[in-house]
């Protein structure tokens, strides 16, 4: 949710909660760097599995580690987690890193958790599952791929929680942006944008928003609230990518570089609703990329140092 006045997010102090949840993060990048705060303010236990932990005190209790290791999750049974959430990325970006990186990575945690059942499990996983290559809008029960064997990978991992013995769910997200180091930023300082025809829509969210709806699905399960089993973890704005592409360039002032038909390869062309996302109650800060970037540019972010 957010504040009316200050459009940060917050949790209402009038919402029920039980003391003390225990939360275990596998795979904590920048997303739980922006959960953790979130939790740590209401109380929450964060434990999370990294290879190299960080070296500060920001109440996160650290578990060094390798999830795509077999056995690299055997600590799981015993500190029996209330609620688990993986946030996972390819080792590589070829079709066995993908594997690797989700489809294994979760069954050694599943491995890892051994008799225990968590309350609910949590994926933060991709829209890219999505067969849709013809722009069309889809909602959470849209088929799946069959032919992107990376996909095919993350489905993997998302079936092998769907079929654990405890609840869990599925939130996919779109393109998470608002890194100074986004690729998509370097791209557009390159001069390169994505052709204007055949258009190719494309969906995104916020970090902040993909954090802060988390935290919110977090805290609505504490308090016995019902979930969804998938939702699409997106802002109100699928957009055709070379308008997202050609506004962020002029607004950073860079003109763009003579377009070569045929070059823009990507598959992803589909148009993914929110709704399920939106009548849980959660509020976006960032509803679409014109705000979010918006916000970003005005941070002063497009003169931190990138080339």
């Amino acid at each position: 949710m957010t504040s009316p006045s200050s459009g940060r997010w917050y949790w209402p102090a009038s919402v029920p909660v039980m003391p003390d949840p225990r939360l275990l993060i596998i795979g904590f990048g920048d997303i739980g760097h922006r959960l953790a705060p979130l939790l740590l303010e209401s109380d929450w236990e964060i434990h999370a599995l990294r290879r190299h932990p960080d070296a500060d005190d920001s109440g996160v209790i650290w578990h060094p580690g390798d999830y795509t290791v077999a056995g690299s999750l055997g600590f799981a049974e015993a500190l029996a987690p209330d609620y688990v959430l993986t946030t996972l990325t390819p080792v590589s970006r070829d079709i066995d890193g993908y594997q690797r990186g989700f489809a294994d990575a979760t069954q050694n945690l599943l491995d890892g958790l051994g008799t225990h059942r968590p309350r609910r499990s949590f994926m933060v996983s991709s829209t890219r599952v999505y067969a849709e290559t013809a722009g069309a809008w889809i909602d959470e029960s849209a088929p799946l791929s069959t032919t992107d064997r990376r996909a095919v990978a993350i489905i993997d991992a998302e079936q092998q929680l769907l079929n654990a013995s405890h609840p869990a769910t599925i939130v996919r997200c779109g393109g998470i942006y608002g890194a100074t180091e986004g690729r998509l930023v370097k791209k557009i300082r390159q001069g390169l944008i994505s052709p204007a025809t055949p258009v190719r829509y494309t969906n995104r969210i916020h970090r902040d928003d993909c954090a802060g709806f988390l935290a919110h699905l977090l805290f609505r399960e504490q308090s016995g609230k019902p979930l969804e089993t998938i939702y699409n973890g997106v802002d109100d704005c699928p957009c055709p990518a070379h308008e997202v592409e050609a506004w962020l360039a002029q607004r950073l002032g860079i003109t763009p570089l003579p377009q070569v038909p045929g070059t823009d390869t990507a598959i992803s062309h589909k148009r993914c609703k929110n709704t399920a996302l939106r009548s849980s109650g959660y509020q976006l800060l960032y509803p679409s990329y014109q705000s979010g970037y918006a916000a970003w540019l005005d941070d002063g972010c497009q003169t931190a140092g990138l080339p």
